[in-house]
């Protein structure tokens, strides 16, 4: 009982001394900063829809400006109207998504016909 004890603390210590070899020596992680103007456009119209479900949860117009601030593009308004219209038109989102990235154009004042449909049942824009 007492061999097999110490071969398994052996095994454990040697394979624990070459995983730190290989993790640290051989093959260590590169460094890397990503930011967020650096994601694909797919994950960031999901970033997008993400701010603006918030939007929709709060009604916090500066906390989500601040959100899409991090992306790091020129005109928010009109990058936010012109995604928000290109997912409508293409159907790639469910309702829900769509009516909060609607929603949150219109607190940003970029509110269009093809926007207008998707506004609240109530006729208040949520």
């Amino acid at each position: 009982m007492l061999r097999l004890f110490r071969s398994l603390l052996l095994g454990l210590l040697l394979g624990a001394l070459a995983g730190f070899y290989f993790g640290w020596v051989l093959f260590p992680a590169d460094s890397r900063s990503s930011q967020l103007r650096d994601l694909e456009s797919q994950y960031r119209d999901e970033y997008i829809v993400m701010v603006a479900a918030g939007y929709a949860a709060d009604a916090d117009l500066d906390g989500a400006l601040e959100r899409l601030r991090l992306l790091q593009i020129d005109d928010l308004g009109t990058y936010l109207r012109q995604t928000t219209e290109a997912i409508i038109q293409s159907s790639a989102r469910d309702l829900n998504d769509i009516r909060f990235l609607v929603s949150l154009s219109a607190g940003m004042g970029q509110l269009t016909a093809p926007m207008e449909p998707f506004l609240d049942l109530n006729g208040a824009r949520a």
